[in-house]
């Protein structure tokens, strides 16, 4: 084990099982970081690592920010929690207002979680309660994609459509059906949204044609699909799909949890694709990773119909559910410092004045044999490699020598996935893509 990922020689490592690793890889071979500044994280010897994918998509600012670490110390020491179950705090309604400033016109109810996975199981039982509320309670159906990815609660596995987070769990939740992904060869090395496969979204329209829009709750998509590799939607793609919905009364559902927060170059990719959906899940970025929180926006007239339309009792619960940490005191800290530095700094604007030279320089790396595909949109690329007789085995290769060159990102399956922080300059993006050849091209 080289010196630089030994861990510390008091701490045992027999006893920390990591998510979504292969761990007895990574035990045989450790990959640490100790610390984090700017965009470079540093390895415990103090080798410097550049940050090509905000964290995991969750930190746009960079690290180290001390606005938010100052903010979330001071709640602490004022109010460290106080349940949302018939209490709250004066931090949750300021987050509150702080997002829904940021989101389309409308969405302007916020149901503040902890993960983007609780997000979206939190999204599914809101348009489940809101046709129930309406006299539509047979509507329980949900319409998602292959390829997507919605967390790892039952709801999410359910509606996702990447193969390896769902052999293991059977079906999850019944009723969910999925559409075609919009990942087509004739679209290969398109940089922003590809001319082919708006067609794709007649997908939506058959399903409904088989089981009925009054069977159907939601239809659940990433705008774009950022887990499976940066699928970015095909032009008319997400308007067909609103189109669609809004003439059956079928809500429609954007996952943000990756592009929310200015990774398109606008606060959310709703309005950078100009579609409006029913309901947005954010997560990540809301707090600059520096909190675990995510959350909700409503349409007004959803929040109407469930809560302000309510039959039952004043004193009854409209909407039966929630968590322990919903908008935590500390989260909710968080989030408001983070806004304050995305509208201080322009980084929103940033984001979309440097996506140019991002994709730029992703798209100059087609020339490298071992590279079959690269897309990407705003600020998320995504580079595919061609595939041992293993799937998923040359791209964890990838990213561990990236990592021994000094490059972290994120691998699904045989496709590296950029989604480098607002903050990088040209120089730094030079680098990257100077470390990605060089990679490459060994391999």
């Amino acid at each position: 084990m080289a010196a630089a990922e030994k861990i510390e020689p008091s701490v045992s490592s027999d006893h920390h099982w990591l998510p979504f690793t292969p761990n007895r890889d990574f035990h045989a071979e450790p990959k640490m970081f100790s610390r984090a500044e700017g965009v470079y994280y540093y390895t415990p010897d103090g080798r410097q690592v550049l940050d090509a994918c905000s964290g995991l998509f969750t930190t746009p600012i960079g690290h180290g920010r001390k606005e938010i670490a100052e903010a979330v110390y001071k709640q602490l020491l004022e109010l460290d929690f106080v349940s949302s179950f018939q209490r709250s705090h004066p931090k949750a309604f300021e987050a509150a207002e702080r997002v829904a400033n940021l989101t389309p016109e409308g969405l302007d109810k916020i149901f503040f979680c902890n993960s983007g996975s609780e997000a979206v199981d939190t999204a599914m039982k809101i348009a489940m309660a809101y046709h129930r509320a309406r006299g539509q309670g047979s509507r329980s159906m949900f319409v998602s994609r292959e390829r997507a990815y919605h967390g790892v609660g039952f709801g999410g596995v359910a509606l996702s459509g990447l193969v390896n987070n769902r052999r293991t769990f059977g079906p999850g939740l019944p009723n969910a059906i999925h559409m075609r992904h919009t990942h087509l060869k004739e679209n290969l090395f398109a940089m922003g949204e590809p001319e082919h496969g708006a067609d794709l979204a007649e997908d939506l329209l058959r399903a409904i044609n088989l089981h009925g829009a009054e069977n159907i709750a939601a239809c659940i998509v990433e705008p774009i699909a950022g887990s499976t590799g940066v699928l970015v939607p095909p032009k008319g793609y997400l308007k067909r799909l609103r189109e669609i919905c809004t003439q059956h009364g079928v809500l429609l559902v954007f996952d943000e949890v990756i592009t929310g927060f200015g990774r398109t170059g606008k606060a959310f990719a709703a309005q950078s694709f100009g579609v409006k959906p029913d309901m947005m899940t954010m997560a990540k970025a809301i707090t600059n990773g520096v909190q675990p929180m995510s959350a909700v926006a409503v349409d007004n007239s959803i929040y109407k119909t469930i809560v302000e339309d309510s039959p039952n009792p004043k004193a009854a619960n409209e909407f039966f559910h929630g968590y322990t940490w919903s908008a935590h005191p500390a989260a909710c800290a968080a989030a408001i410092a983070t806004i304050d530095i995305y509208e201080k700094e322009r980084l929103f604007e940033r984001a979309n004045q440097m996506s140019a030279y991002f994709l730029e320089g992703l798209i100059s790396l087609k020339d490298i044999p071992i590279v079959t595909d690269i897309r990407g949109y705003g600020m998320a690329g995504g580079i595919d490699v061609a595939p041992t007789q293993i799937p998923g085995e040359r791209g964890h290769m990838f990213q561990k020598k990236l990592y021994d060159n000094g490059l972290h990102l994120k691998t699904t399956g045989d496709c590296g996935i950029l989604a480098p922080p607002f903050t990088m300059t040209t120089d730094h993006i030079d680098q990257m893509v100077d470390i990605c050849r060089k990679t490459l091209t060994a391999m």
